[in-house]
């Protein structure tokens, strides 16, 4: 712990150079600590090429014709800029208070659009993380997945999200997906739909000794996907949603699978077929739902499929709860809990996953899987703010600026899978706890990478590297 320290120490003294960003501007001429408050006249928006005012408006806690306390003027000025730059539609977000008179302003707010239709050229590995990758399978190219997405995320400017994906390599996939936030005036509706097709030459079939087995078929598909889903969405306030999905899949595997385990899909079926009724509840309350450093988040998701072949039924309630604290002088704590339930127990192979898949993991334990009906995870995070700076003038029209924020950090997981059925699994119904510092880097498009340093319970270490937040 003494070297944990001396490093956060040294990195501090580094911090005096950094430029932090300026989100929000009170001009010296508006009083701010006394004062009844003011009447907010207008409400200017600026830079929204388009984007359209109506649903930045729909972020805000204040409209036209509020007033405003004077002593949490710019406690609210922050509290709206921060809710805007969540759209996640902006690279970055000023808000200016233009005074009028002695009781009266007006808000201008500036924003920098980002590039909506994003033409991602992917090229992903297919494996759980890049040092199962790097380390496990040798580094082996054919295990990657090049793609093409073209994605709009805000077509029509109405937010509109529309995408279609083509991808080669390991997991071949097409797919086409359409999201419409808003469907009624109030602004409070939305309506979606999706479906995907995927084959893949290799798959896991099985965990031994808490590392999974794969097998391939070369020249031959050894597992087909067909999805299809439509989903509706009801988003009443800000900071909470609802999200009801129905949807239908259709999974078919080869005999090779089935004969090395029986138990992939129920009763020794090579065909999955299913209808899976979901939702999801979203309270967040958080200040950045990219990479929250204050607040507080809840997530439930309840899961109930009905099986035609291959599974029986399944019915699973997964919680997810986040606080996170400022500490003060650019010190930031976060504690996540995540927990899962499953009914019945004894599931066919293809739905016992419990931990080793992101984002569910231990730290430190990237190189196990854990299968279960049940797990509980806890994650403890203290970081400290190195740098908050931004790279201004850069000659490309949708990213003029570039937001670099650098968290240097030290943490500690601990998890629990419970199996009734663990063969010989030896992380099964046992705690697992790790330790390890790190560094977190986060920019513009929500671009976020993870450089960690683990100590697990079994005296094993290693640097590990994610594209995620924790």
């Amino acid at each position: 712990m003494k070297y944990f320290l001396l490093l956060f120490v040294l990195l501090a003294a580094f911090t005096a150079s950094a430029q932090e960003n300026q989100f929000v501007s009170i001009p010296d001429s508006v009083e701010t600590s006394k004062g009844p408050g003011y009447r907010l006249r207008s409400i200017f928006i600026t830079g929204n090429k388009q984007t359209r005012d109506k649903f930045i408006r729909r972020e805000m806690s204040v409209e036209e014709g509020d007033l405003i306390p004077a002593d949490t003027l710019k406690t609210v000025l922050d509290l709206n800029q921060k809710r805007i730059f969540n759209l996640s539609l902006f690279t970055e977000v000023t808000v200016q208070v233009l005074k009028v008179d002695d009781s009266t302003i007006d808000w201008h707010i500036n924003v920098i659009e980002q590039w909506y239709i994003i033409p991602e050229i992917a090229f992903q590995l297919a494996d759980r993380n890049f040092n199962v990758w790097w380390k496990e399978q040798d580094r082996d190219v054919r295990r990657a997945n090049i793609g093409l997405t073209l994605k709009h995320r805000n077509f029509r400017g109405n937010l509109e999200q529309l995408s279609g994906t083509a991808q080669i390599g390991y997991t071949q996939k097409f797919g086409l997906e359409y999201f419409k936030p808003y469907v009624d005036k109030k602004q409070h509706h939305g309506l979606g739909a999706s479906f995907f097709f995927s084959k893949n030459e290799e798959m896991f079939f099985n965990t031994d000794s808490n590392k999974l087995q794969f097998v391939r078929t070369p020249r031959n598909f050894v597992i087909r996907r067909f999805e299809a889903a439509a989903v509706y969405v009801y988003r009443p306030g800000y900071a909470s949603k609802h999200l009801v999905e129905l949807r239908y899949r259709d999974y078919k595997v080869a005999d090779t699978v089935v004969t090395l385990n029986p138990d992939y899909y129920a009763g020794a079926s090579t065909e999955m077929k299913l209808l899976e009724l979901y939702y999801r509840f979203d309270l967040n309350r958080v200040d950045n739902w990219n990479y929250p450093l204050k607040g507080f988040k809840l997530v439930g998701n309840f899961i109930s499929r009905v099986g035609f072949r291959g599974i029986n039924f399944q019915n699973l309630a997964y919680l997810e709860a986040g606080k996170f604290y400022n500490l003060g002088n650019k010190w930031y704590s976060a504690n996540v809990i995540r927990a899962r339930v499953m009914a019945p127990q004894k599931q066919p192979y293809a739905f016992r996953t419990a931990l080793g898949i992101e984002p569910d993991y231990v730290r430190g334990y990237e190189y196990y899987v854990v299968d279960g009906a049940q797990f509980g995870l806890l994650r403890n995070t203290l970081k400290y703010e190195l740098l908050n700076a931004t790279i201004r003038n850069i000659p490309f029209k949708y990213l003029p600026v570039l937001p670099i924020r650098l968290y240097p950090k030290i943490f500690t997981d601990f998890g629990y899978v419970i199996n009734k059925f663990p063969g010989n699994s030896f992380l099964n119904n046992r705690l697992l706890y790790s330790a390890g510092i790190g560094l977190d880097i986060v920019s513009a498009y929500d671009f976020k990478l993870r450089l960690e340093y683990t100590w697990n319970h079994l005296g094993e270490k290693g640097l590990f590297l994610h594209l995620n937040s924790e």
